[in-house]
């Protein structure tokens, strides 16, 4: 896990540097970061893993849809930002593994707050009113 931590991190900052580099803006997109680090296991289009919904040979759900055929969309932003920076085991799992790693020391606050922000532009204008009221209280 810490090897996976430490190639993320590297990853990262030598995309950073080849942005910085060539004149770029040194905060990648939410769609880049998205499909950078999140992309491998929820899907590039934010479709989830297959199965999703049932627990697999492990005893943990596969990672879910960001999209608007998953339940993201139902979490406040400050939910959403708490699972992206310090990782997330769904309760329901028979491990104590965490299945999503954290992503707090790899992303900057603002990387992840763009990263939600466009998971936002994969719900239907109904679930990302539902979320905006969810993310008031």
């Amino acid at each position: 896990m810490k090897t996976l931590i430490r190639l993320a991190t590297a990853t990262a900052l030598l995309t950073l540097s080849a942005l910085v580099t060539a004149g770029g803006d040194a905060t990648p997109s939410g769609e880049k970061l998205y499909q950078q680090f999140c992309a491998s296991c929820h899907g590039p289009d934010g479709e989830g893993q297959p199965g999703w919904e049932h627990p697999n040979a492990a005893g943990e759900l596969p990672a879910p849809p960001h999209d608007a055929t998953g339940h993201t969309w139902k979490h406040a932003d400050a939910m959403l930002y708490r699972m992206v920076a310090e990782g997330w085991r769904d309760p329901w799992n028979e491990t104590r593994r965490l299945t999503m790693p954290a992503f707090g020391a790899i992303m900057t606050p603002e990387e992840i707050r763009a990263v939600i922000t466009y998971l936002k532009t994969l719900w239907t204008p109904e679930q990302r009113r539902f979320q905006q009221e969810e993310s008031r209280t």
